[in-house]
């Protein structure tokens, strides 16, 4: 399969794309689930579409968030343009808050998905440096040199935009995230006839970049109408029960599903986590979820329903530590304590990397006594993005002269390439790219610089980029091996020693149950330190030196581990 697959190299300098020439860089999303983000230029400036965030993986210890690395944007601050959101997930718009510290730009993007942008904006305090700019469904507008027009596409996400980009080389369509609803929960459409009269227009479409997520999955993906009904029955097959039903917050066609079942079967709703009470307010405020007054309670007053009059709705689909359904798992919430009567759904599928931590929460919940009902075994979730044949039926429409599978891992964006190749594209114009790399488009067709920029990682851990890689590198090492301190105190002028060494271990050994193991580390390290000492040697480096290769050599030899090794060296 990746042998057909169209891998063109060129000598492309990095900068501005020069005349008659059209760039692409991308910056994230191809390779992963998350960190969407790519560059458009055109006549010198740059339109960055999306700017997301990934969460962390298992083996990013301590890590929260992980950005682009935004290098290329810092360098070129001065050629960015505006910033384009296609949807409102933090995957997309997530990094915003992080670019805004280094770019001043305006950002532009349906009035709901802005609306769910700017709470992380401001809560970073920087909401003075952008300029938040609406657009609409089916407008077609200018952005500095950019010609972009706005074509509706159902996602998960409420008001989900593909956009297409009429460039000096020809038009450049971006799906954005999509699937293809007949039957969606607010009856906004993908606009197929819109995309096919794009496509019908003289010159066509010369490059489709499109939404890999669901490349390997046959079929079509069912409608999030689905799961309204599938709500519905579990209320009526458990009533008499309270009801915790955690989403996405900014899932707002599922939250709408949700409180609607739950009020339609004679329930109140009462909202948990920050995040989703902030994003119920915002759909109801523009409409988006409508609700009798006297339907939603405080979490104050849930304490006085019976449990068949109530249905929670909160954050904690994904595991994560602090949000509303990880606390009730672990007994620590203020206002909710579940029992073996409450019913918990689990409304959403584990982002690739949170497996772990929905398996724990699940697991809890089940030691409570709960009755869990999550994705695996029953329809209480479907995705927001299109299977194999409404990919295939897209780039039929389309028919693109080229192609560029994006937003995905490796895999997916390779199986998007085949689906391709199947459906008539020629496997010479189908290209398979990663982060950093960068497309040229021009007259005579499209080239590829592979690693153009830098795209790597950039970790979060309390404060932006304050971790690299050699952190998470020992990071990894105190996760799997532990750390030894050793301490020694040494006379300054003739390196002899005058207490110790002392050593204190974590992860390494329990110390109470290793004394004779312990006292022969000493030992060992003590000999090194007097060896040194009648070598003439009595820098504390030199010292430091001997007490850690004695110390790890003694670790290895005894146990086949290898702790981080700390000495440290007094003098008096």
């Amino acid at each position: 399969m990746l042998a057909s697959v169209a891998m063109a190299r060129s000598d492309v300098e990095e900068g501005s794309p020069g005349p008659g020439q059209v760039r692409i860089v991308f910056l994230g999303g191809l390779g992963e689930i998350g960190r969407n983000c790519f560059c458009l230029e055109v006549e010198g400036r740059i339109l960055v579409v999306d700017c997301g965030l990934m969460f962390p993986e298992a083996d990013m210890p301590g890590v929260d968030l992980v950005l682009p690395d935004f290098t290329y944007l810092r360098d070129h601050a001065d050629r960015v343009e505006a910033v384009l959101l296609t949807h409102g997930h933090e995957d997309h718009t997530g990094g915003l808050a992080f670019l805004l510290r280094d770019v001043a730009v305006p950002i532009y993007g349906t009035p709901l998905t802005l609306a769910l942008a700017r709470n992380r904006i401001e809560e970073a305090g920087v909401l003075g440096r952008t300029e938040l700019v609406p657009i609409q469904d089916h407008e077609r507008r200018r952005i500095g040199p950019f010609d972009c027009e706005f074509v509706p596409v159902t996602h998960s996400v409420p008001h989900g935009l593909a956009t297409a980009f009429h460039t000096p080389v020809g038009t450049i369509l971006h799906t954005g995230d999509f699937k293809l609803d007949l039957t969606p929960v607010d009856g906004r459409t993908t606009d197929l006839a819109m995309l096919g009269e794009i496509a019908r227009r003289p010159g066509g479409v010369r490059l489709l970049l499109s939404d890999s997520t669901n490349a390997e999955r046959p079929g079509y993906t069912p409608s999030e109408s689905v799961v309204g009904g599938v709500m519905r029955g579990l209320f009526r097959e458990h009533a008499g029960r309270r009801f915790v039903v955690a989403s996405f917050a900014s899932h707002l066609h599922r939250v709408k599903q949700v409180a609607e079942a739950a009020v339609a079967s004679g329930r109140r709703v009462a909202f948990l986590g920050r995040s989703m009470v902030q994003n119920a307010a915002l759909a109801r405020s523009m409409g988006l979820l409508e609700l009798p007054a006297d339907a939603v309670v405080d979490v104050e007053e849930i304490a006085t329903l019976d449990p068949g009059e109530l249905c929670i709705v909160c954050t904690g689909s994904q595991g994560e530590p602090m949000s509303a359904l990880s606390l009730m798992a672990a007994h620590e919430h203020k206002w909710v304590k579940l029992d073996e009567d409450d019913v918990v759904v689990i409304s959403a599928h584990a982002i690739p990397g949170n497996e772990g931590n929905v398996n724990r929460v699940i697991d809890a919940l089940y030691r409570i006594g709960v009755e869990v009902i999550h994705d695996r075994n029953a329809p209480v979730h479907v995705s927001g993005h299109a299977s194999q044949e409404e990919l295939k039926f897209v780039l039929n429409l389309i028919r693109p002269d080229w192609f560029v599978p994006v937003h995905g891992e490796f895999r997916h964006m390779v199986h998007h390439a085949q689906l391709a190749h199947d459906v008539g594209v020629a496997a010479g114009r189908v290209v398979v790219c990663q982060d950093g790399d960068a497309l040229v488009l021009d007259a005579d067709g499209v080239t590829v610089e592979r690693a153009a920029v830098p795209a790597g990682y950039l970790y979060v851990d309390g404060i932006v980029g304050d971790i690299g890689h050699g952190v998470l590198r020992d990071r990894r090492a105190l996760a799997e091996e532990g750390v030894v301190v050793v301490i020694a105190t040494v006379d300054a002028k003739t390196g002899e020693i005058v207490t110790g060494p002392e050593i204190v271990t974590r992860g390494w050994i329990y110390a109470p149950e290793a004394e004779e193991l312990l006292g022969e580390a000493k030992a060992r390290v003590l000999a090194s330190l007097q060896e040194a000492a009648g070598e003439g040697a009595t820098d504390f480096e030199t010292l430091r030196r001997h007490a850690r290769s004695a110390l790890a050599r003694f670790i290895n030899e005894r146990t086949r581990r290898r702790p981080i090794v700390i000495p440290v060296v007094m003098e008096v």
